[in-house]
């Protein structure tokens, strides 16, 4: 019987390389599936706590009002890496004792000011493999605009928000979501987060019926 390649791989060892106060570089040695030995560099928070797998949360938060369409809401704020602004899911780390959507609800209010209730958390997934081990959850919330504490809210930014004056709340419909977001890429000089402009493009294809159905021969 073939082995299973997948049960043949593992770490040998981790190395630090580097370390800041929120991450870190390692030079990962590991087993390939071929039984060859090979070395990664790899990134990781310092924040993740010993009992947990999960570093974050991403908030698919949703603005109901009476009479309006149903908007996502986002956030847009100065992001260094990237030199530029980003448009994002409100998101954040879970803190010590919290509960994902704790942190959900938490971030939420802080970063745009609105308030609402869970309806939904995804299981653990990873952010960006091939460079660290981040991993979040996708927590989602509905936010009832009618709501008079809904209605003219504001952000509620502590200290640990260093660019806090750069956050700024985005309201975008859901039925024109992608589209409204292309606009917004061809206008200003901000990138998107590669979460939103996938539930976008989710959107898109879930809601949109093909032109021509492809002819199968038989």
């Amino acid at each position: 019987m073939e082995p299973n390649n997948q049960t043949c791989q593992s770490i040998v060892k981790e190395e630090v390389l580097a370390k800041g106060k929120w991450a870190q570089l390692l030079q990962t040695t590991y087993i390939d599936p071929a039984g060859k030995t090979r070395v990664w560099e790899t990134v990781k928070r310092t924040t993740r706590k010993p009992d947990s797998n999960c570093d974050g949360v991403a908030i698919l938060a949703v603005l109901k009002r009476t009479l309006h369409y149903d908007c996502l809401i986002m956030v847009k704020q100065f992001r260094p890496p990237m030199g530029c602004y980003c448009l994002e899911l409100p998101a954040g780390l879970v803190d010590d004792g919290e509960t994902a959507e704790g942190a959900a609800l938490r971030e939420l209010l802080e970063e745009t000011g609105y308030k609402g209730e869970i309806s939904g958390t995804s299981p653990v997934v990873c952010l960006d493999p091939g460079l660290s081990n981040c991993t979040m959850q996708y927590v989602s919330v509905n936010v009832n605009g009618d709501d008079s504490e809904n209605i003219k809210p504001k952000q509620r930014l502590g200290k640990h928000f260093i660019f806090s004056e750069f956050v700024e709340v985005i309201l975008i419909p859901m039925n024109e979501l992608r589209k409204k977001i292309d606009e917004m890429l061809q206008k200003e000089n901000i990138i998107v987060d590669s979460r939103v402009y996938i539930y976008a493009l989710g959107l898109t294809h879930a809601t949109s019926k093909p032109d021509v159905l492809p002819v199968l021969k038989a």
